[in-house]
């Protein structure tokens, strides 16, 4: 068995959210340190540690308890199978010049659990608790401001930076999620 990695820096929340962004940030720092010092060794450390983060993801959406809906699970997975296989290609070619994908997928899932954290937390703030007059008080709702997120979304700023996209056009047959099947 591998000693544990031992780590500059730490993360400074115990919200899982901020740990998993915490330790993709971290996988990914470490990657182009390793690419810009042209260290094949510490290259391939890197990669192995981007590789062992992913795997407990896969394992996690897995689990009978993982609270995260189907099309999330899904998603984690397909991001993990992309992981899988960019990390194989530069363990087999030690390319440091290829290294874009993995730290812009490390990076782009970092920030959006850290703005969803953000938003889910500035949401809970905002809320008011039961008890308190504000509660007991029915209001009428806000009119909605130009440029103001619809209900339920996250305000500008804290949207990730790339909109999802549609898994099928609009003239496409519904796909039935349940026969897809993945293999490697």
């Amino acid at each position: 068995m591998k000693p544990t990695p031992t780590y500059a820096n730490k993360p400074t929340s115990d919200n899982p959210r901020d740990v998993e962004a915490w330790a993709l940030a971290e996988a990914a720092r470490r990657i182009i340190a390793a690419s810009h010092a042209k260290d094949e060794k510490a290259f391939r450390e890197a990669l192995q540690l981007n590789q062992r983060l992913w795997t407990i993801f896969q394992a996690a959406i897995t689990e009978e308890d993982c609270g995260h809906p189907p099309e999330v699970r899904t998603n984690i997975a397909a991001l993990s199978l992309l992981v899988d296989r960019e990390t194989t290609n530069r363990l087999i070619d030690l390319d440091f010049g290829k290294i874009d994908t993995l730290v812009n997928i490390n990076r782009n899932v970092a920030s959006g659990l850290t703005a969803q954290g953000q938003f889910i937390a500035a949401q809970q703030a905002t809320q008011p608790h039961a008890g308190t007059p504000q509660a007991a008080a029915p209001q009428a709702p806000a009119a909605p401001q130009a440029g103001a997120p619809a209900p339920g979304q996250p305000p500008a700023g804290m949207r990730p930076a790339v909109p999802p996209r549609p898994m099928t056009t609009p003239d496409a047959a519904p796909v039935n999620r349940e026969s897809l099947r993945i293999s490697i």
